[in-house]
């Protein structure tokens, strides 16, 4: 078998490899990786019939099983997604910026490829393929590292595309994935920083802050979303209830899901009997203590105010205004995704100056943050910190940049 160290280091000289190829090189990869996956539907629909099966004999939960589950009309999102990379523009050799000094000299910022990446997800067979196309886009090699319940589906998902990266002439190895769950592994790479350049965790909190506890090579944060809706006083109720529907509602076990709800209290007393009866149209169940006298409404869980839901609940929370619904989401909000709903222009911009968040809105879901909504094509993560790369990462959030610099035999005086 192969060791973790080997494939890191297989992984480093791909990436050397493929720093040659261009545009069109990559283009044409990527339209046949997507082209693979229609083709060998069956083969990969049956493994992850193996994975669901494992899932529901280990008890997972039915929104973690929701994201591990591939069916034909998904799988053709995601090949559809691999064509959308392709005919994005590439942003390595872009310049940034340059000219000429005095001393002659011509310097020049240059995208570059960040070299190898590893991803660590969860029950996401998607990222797969979402993470492999943006990296051989932008001419890096990745590792995916999946958890235990995408173990059959992602080795189909590799093995099709390193077939593809083969037909094409590009270096397999480009793409390669460690599929023994033994943390031991996982411990191992995170200390690989002489070969892996960036590390991607994609799953719940306690897998981001392993890996920030134990990790020598650079960590990308994000994907946690305790993502908040304020019903400011202003806002139009009705369409109000609409966007809260989808924000809650579309997709719950996305990490751009609203999870709790914060109402001003000038007009709760008008606002929330609206909201248990739209809500329970949808099947969502409310927790909150300012509701206590409405049939079906759970108690509030102050605990897990911080944590995401996952599920059709929703967490509802009455504030004494702007200032108090700013003050909430800086104590339970996850810096993901926030929003206002508000007629008053004034107000809504200082929630957006006082909100420290990924990804601000005034009057929309928070559904939108991602990197297809913002037309990034497929996205690698959600980042929620604030350094190199911060909301939905898409091709630009994959390079860095290296300074070319060209003289006429030029010496420093």
């Amino acid at each position: 078998m192969t060791s973790v160290l080997q494939i890191a280091q297989q992984a480093k000289q791909a990436s050397v490899e493929l720093a040659p190829f261009g545009q069109t090189a990559k283009n044409q990869a990527l339209l046949i990786i997507a082209d693979s996956l229609e083709n060998q539907a069956q083969e990969i629909l049956q493994a992850n019939a193996k994975d669901i099966e494992f899932a529901k004999t280990q008890g997972i939960s039915a929104a973690i099983t929701d994201r591990l589950l591939l069916t034909e009309s998904r799988l053709k999102v995601i090949a559809d997604d691999v064509r959308n990379v392709a005919s994005l523009a590439d942003p390595v050799g872009q310049v940034i910026d340059g000219g000429v000094l005095t001393s002659g000299l011509k310097i020049e910022r240059q995208r570059v490829p960040l070299g190898v990446i590893l991803t660590i997800y969860e029950a996401r067979p998607n990222v797969t393929i979402d993470v492999a196309s943006l990296c051989l886009k932008t001419g890096n090699a990745v590792i995916l590292r999946g958890g235990k319940e995408t173990k059959f589906t992602n080795a189909v998902l590799v093995e099709v595309v390193q077939k593809a990266l083969e037909k094409a002439g590009l270096p397999k190895l480009a793409v390669q994935a460690i599929t023994d769950p033994d943390r031991a592994l996982l411990l191992e790479l995170l200390k690989l920083d002489r070969y892996i350049d960036m590390v991607i965790p994609r799953g719940g909190a306690g897998l981001h802050q392993f890996c920030k506890e134990n990790s020598t090579i650079p960590v990308i944060v994000g994907g946690i979303g305790v993502c908040h809706l304020f019903v400011e006083k202003t806002a139009d109720q009705e369409k109000a209830l609409d966007v809260i529907v989808n924000a809650k509602t579309q997709r719950p076990s996305t990490c751009n899901t609203l999870e709790t709800l914060l109402v001003d209290r000038a007009v709760a007393e008008e606002f929330l009997p609206k909201l248990v009866v739209k809500m329970k149209s949808v099947g969502v169940t409310l927790h909150s203590d300012d509701l206590q006298n409405a049939d079906g409404i759970e108690p509030l869980d102050q605990e897990k105010l911080r944590q995401e839901w996952l599920s059709l609940d929703l967490s509802v929370v009455v504030v004494d205004g702007l200032d108090a619904a700013v003050a909430h989401i800086r104590e339970y909000g996850s810096q993901h995704s926030e929003s206002i709903l508000t007629s008053d222009y004034k107000l809504a911009r200082q929630f957006v100056a006082q909100v420290d968040a990924a990804a601000v809105y005034i009057n929309a879901s928070t559904r939108f943050t991602d990197g297809a909504q913002f037309g990034l094509g497929a996205e690698v993560a959600v980042s929620t910190q604030k350094l190199h790369a911060r909301g939905p990462m898409g091709l630009e959030a994959l390079t860095t940049y290296k300074w070319v610099c060209e003289g006429d035999y030029l010496s420093r005086g």
